[in-house]
């Protein structure tokens, strides 16, 4: 960060069971960006394989397509906890960086724990279209027909990990950590 903001609390260390668990999330955070970027790469090789079999071989292609969506949404969806512990999500911090530093905490108290809220749905019922999809053998309507059971898991596990993300953004701002209460200096920025 640029600076300490003026009258902002001083970071107090983490008990260390909830510093275990912070760090914890935090590589699965990172395991979870790991497998999201590989899959974002398969996609593009699949991409690549699909062109070649269409324009050089002349032939048709089957579960590519399909195949290259599912890893997309998959890949955003398992990417998001990683993009949260980069804070890379887009912020509009006008309002936050008028506020002093304790009401800028317990905005981002309150914002974390609004997220969570509609971040904890999205799990529940991820998870549920999820078991649906499984339990019932559902598979895709197409000629290569994969069981939706796989690229429905994406929902509940994304969204699953992010919640375990912003649940260590939310210890570590009670805890005082200032870089993420106070994220958005104008400074860092630009």
């Amino acid at each position: 960060m640029a600076g300490k903001a003026p009258g902002a609390k001083a970071p107090v260390s983490l008990p260390a069971p909830l510093a275990l668990a912070v760090r914890g999330v935090g590589a699965l955070s990172t395991a979870a960006g790991v497998a999201s970027a590989l899959m974002i790469l398969a996609a593009v090789a699949v991409t690549c394989q699909m062109i070649w079999v269409r324009t050089v071989m002349n032939a048709s292609t089957v579960w590519q397509t399909e195949a290259v969506i599912f890893l997309v949404i998959g890949a955003t969806l398992v990417g998001l906890p990683y993009v949260q512990l980069l804070r890379g999500h887009v912020n509009v911090d006008l309002v936050p960086n008028l506020l002093p530093p304790v009401l800028r905490r317990g905005m981002a108290m309150l914002t974390l724990l609004m997220t969570m809220a509609v971040i904890g749905v999205a799990a529940f019922y991820g998870f549920e279209i999820f078991e649906l999809a499984r339990s019932r053998g559902w598979r895709s309507d197409t000629v290569w027909g994969p069981p939706l059971w796989i690229p429905y898991l994406a929902m509940p596990l994304g969204f699953g990990l992010f919640l375990l993300q912003l649940a260590a953004d939310l210890v570590e701002t009670v805890f005082g950590r200032e870089d993420v209460a106070l994220h958005g200096d104008f400074e860092e920025d630009y």
